[in-house]
């Protein structure tokens, strides 16, 4: 957003025009939101305040469906009269990091939007999928919505003095004035643009997975994650939950796959070995050179638990970590046998202790299962085999939804346990 402002500015200047701008810029992610007010005016006399006040907007762009419905933002709005461009794109704000089951309220967004502006004045489009595929990432998705908004009438600039303020920026100057160029193609022709994207992006047909795929999958990454005979452990645990639903069920897959899963994800933990594996096994430099060209430095935000670092509040806090991180990565990746040894002073944390005894547990869990399956039960046990489903985040977000999981898994075993009636046990013959 900062650099489209600058981009207008320079245009401006380009123009002879004056320009004033004020950037707002907080942390996007973490809770703020970054706002820059522009005006545009036929000489710089005629700028006597910078900020625009409520309902005194002749364009919004919104390259941030969250910040533009927000209240300061449509504050401005006059209906009939402001233009209101908006990325659709789900960018999700710092919020999604707290609570696991946050959903972006896409459709209440634009509700509010259309509300505010009048349904012929509000524009949407999402420029960061379009950027994607066209442009292989998404960097110039804020570029394309200036180009959106220009072909709206929203700019009181030339098209030449803003390709060549681009250019003048002096950063990924053809993909930015390629991206420009999109926006007012997808002005102009909307479903040409979208229906182009949807090629672009629509991955090749793969046949449906079955079982057998889940758990081959499952097995190779489980072998990259730990060893052979980590992976065997999950196999082996798999073939006895499908032999006891075979004998009791026949025909149904059901228990299985929710085991297969859940197993899984319970094995598969996102620890400080794997995280190190992950960095370093090649797959993020790869991903880093398809999305820059190039950059100066990295830099990591980790929470490791054996710092213990944690704020007023009393949850963890990250430390920044320099690209130094990377040769700590692999020699931790190359440690990761000592995973669950006497040796892992990782496992010694109050976290890792926790999601091993839930490992433990849900392997007893399949005991049970495997032992109490009849046809009565099936969707008994399918739900106690999901349960881990119910665990997601990670720290301190991690450990209050194993907490409400737990409460879940003990009414399941309940009923599991439960003596089927006669009636069921004869619709089950």
């Amino acid at each position: 957003v900062v650099t489209v402002g600058a981009v207008l500015g320079m245009a401006a200047h380009l123009e002879g025009k004056g320009c004033g701008m004020i950037d707002m810029a907080g942390l996007a992610q973490k809770g703020g939101s970054v706002f820059t007010h522009v005006r545009i005016a036929p000489t710089p006399e005629d700028i006597h305040a910078i900020r625009v006040s409520a309902g005194k907007a002749d364009l919004v762009l919104g390259c941030d469906l969250v910040v533009s419905g927000a209240k300061k933002v449509l504050g401005a709005v006059r209906e009939g009269h402001t233009i209101f461009l908006a990325n659709t794109a789900e960018i999700m704000p710092g919020e999604f990091t707290r609570s696991a089951d946050f959903s972006l309220p896409v459709e209440r967004l634009k509700k509010a939007i259309r509300a505010a502006a009048g349904d012929d004045k509000a524009h949407f489009f999402d420029a960061t999928r379009t950027a994607t595929a066209l442009f292989g990432n998404s960097l110039g998705a804020n570029m394309f919505m200036l180009g959106f908004a220009f072909q709206h009438g929203g700019l009181p600039l030339s098209a030449e003095a803003v390709e060549k303020a681009i250019e003048l920026n002096g950063e990924a100057v053809a993909m930015n004035i390629a991206a420009f160029r999109w926006g007012r193609r997808a002005a102009h022709q909307p479903d040409f643009v979208r229906g182009l994207v949807a090629q672009t992006g629509k991955p090749a047909s793969k046949p449906a997975e079955t079982l057998d795929d889940v758990i081959a999958r499952r097995v190779a990454f489980l072998t990259a994650y730990q060893n052979a005979a980590y992976a065997r452990r999950y196999a082996d645990r798999v073939a006895m939950v499908r032999a006891a639903e075979a004998k009791a069920v026949p025909g149904s897959t059901a228990v299985t796959e929710a085991a297969a899963r859940n197993l899984f994800k319970l094995m598969a933990i996102k620890d400080e070995y794997e995280v190190a594996r992950l960095y370093t096994d090649g797959t993020f430099a790869t991903d880093l050179a398809k999305q820059f060209q190039s950059y100066d430095k990295l830099e990591f935000h980790l929470a490791p638990p054996i710092l213990g670092r944690r704020g007023n509040d009393g949850k963890p806090r990250k430390s920044s970590f320099g690209p130094w991180m990377m040769k700590g990565f692999r020699l931790l990746a190359a440690m990761k046998g000592l995973r669950g040894t006497a040796f892992d002073l990782f496992g010694y944390t109050a976290e890792r202790r926790i999601e091993r005894q839930s490992l433990r547990e849900y392997e007893a869990d399949l005991d049970l299962i495997a032992a109490a399956l009849a046809p009565g039960r099936v969707e008994a046990a399918t739900a106690l085999a999901s349960v881990p489903a119910l665990i997601r985040g990670y720290g301190h977000v991690r450990q209050a939804s194993a907490a409400k999981a737990g409460g879940e898994r003990a009414r399941l075993i309940e009923r599991l346990q439960r003596p089927l009636a006669s009636a069921e046990l004869q619709a089950a013959e």
